[in-house]
């Protein structure tokens, strides 16, 4: 359904493997040997996918080394050879892709949210304040079935997306923030948030809404959070991200985002602000409904925001969708990977 995300597999698993310590496998090699060339992330994510239930996804670490989570040794020896460094893990795809089974069919609404965290080895089950009394014990007894392969965090403020009156690209009685610049041969367009696309035809650059940006083509959301809006205006439309300091981030391609990265949001209320991917293919519940394949992280965001771009460096990675918390104590935000967006309008960035 979602052909650029990382889909963990299910199938079945063995646990252990004989002669493997838990954490980090090290590589055996003669001193003769070559070093191998490090993995990229893409790299990573790709040995991860063909491992499927052998592998629980992977991540950047601290030290910036690529770890692809492992179940056993043969599975170790072949992230070796692609570059990569090995971790030894308990449960692999299958054990918490049954996790992720168990809270669509339990716990699917407002104000929780889950996705697979490789660093632990675990599905983290994200609830807001609004899940109290017997929702709560719903998700507590859910998440018990499995041990610990899944665990509950509790977050600050609501899940909500991240939209509302003001300025930056208006549309009906609401404002967003536009995602990306993009184009199709000579037609010009902007990417923003589902949620966003789905309130209003046309978009202004003023809370006057004489200076017309364009007007939406298609919209998706719940299940999705992407729009495209058609420039029908005479504003430029140059393909870069305001930086709200003077200067903006020219961006040149898209890509997947991966666990660990180090990324930047800008967005019309909170400007920009930088974090750490914690997850991808998150799902979370809001009141208007859900969205699933999203890009999780500790970066904060408030009403307005919406739409907005993630970036690293020249590289687009996704749209705000929403989250919990502020830009004042800290929160999460979730974001819709720019790459499905782009590949199912069939437009690119530049």
């Amino acid at each position: 359904m979602r052909p650029t995300r990382t889909h963990l597999r299910n199938a079945a698993v063995t646990f252990a493997a004989a002669g493997l310590a838990a954490g980090t496998l090290l590589a055996t090699q003669s001193a003769q040997a070559a070093p191998k060339p490090a993995a990229t992330p893409a790299t990573a994510t790709a040995v991860a996918n063909d491992l499927g239930a052998n592998s629980a996804g992977s991540y950047l670490d601290a030290s910036g080394r690529t770890v692809v989570t492992v179940t056993n040794s043969s599975a170790a020896a072949r992230v070796r050879a692609a570059g990569a460094t090995p971790q030894l893990v308990k449960y692999g795809a299958a054990q918490l892709n049954s996790v992720i089974a168990a809270m669509n069919s339990s716990a699917r609404f407002a104000g929780t949210a889950w996705a697979v965290d490789p660093k632990t080895d675990q599905v983290v089950v994200s609830v807001d304040q609004t899940v109290t009394g017997a929702k709560l014990g719903t998700v507590k007894a859910a998440t018990a079935r499995f041990g610990s392969a899944a665990r509950i965090e509790r977050v600050s403020g609501t899940f909500s997306m991240r939209i509302r009156g003001g300025d930056a690209i208006y549309g009906g009685q609401y404002r967003c923030s536009l995602g990306f610049n993009v184009r199709s041969g000579t037609t010009y367009s902007f990417l923003t948030a589902g949620h966003c696309g789905n309130i209003a035809s046309t978009w202004y650059s003023d809370s006057a809404k004489t200076a017309l940006l364009g007007t939406t083509q298609a919209s998706s959301f719940p299940g999705n959070d992407y729009a495209i809006v058609r420039y029908t205006g005479s504003a430029t439309h140059p393909g870069s991200v305001d930086l709200y300091n003077g200067t903006t981030q020219d961006i040149t391609t898209a890509a997947n985002a991966f666990v660990g990265e180090s990324v930047k949001r800008s967005g019309s209320t909170t400007h920009v602000h930088s974090g750490t991917v914690q997850a991808v293919n998150a799902t979370v519940n809001y009141a208007e409904g859900s969205v699933t394949g999203l890009i999780k992280t500790n970066v904060c965001a408030e009403g307005g925001d919406s739409g907005g771009s993630l970036f690293d460096g020249t590289k687009a990675l996704g749209l705000t969708s929403g989250g919990s918390g502020n830009c004042t104590f800290g929160g999460t935000t979730y974001f819709q990977p720019v790459t499905e967006a782009l590949s199912v309008y069939g437009v690119s960035v530049y």
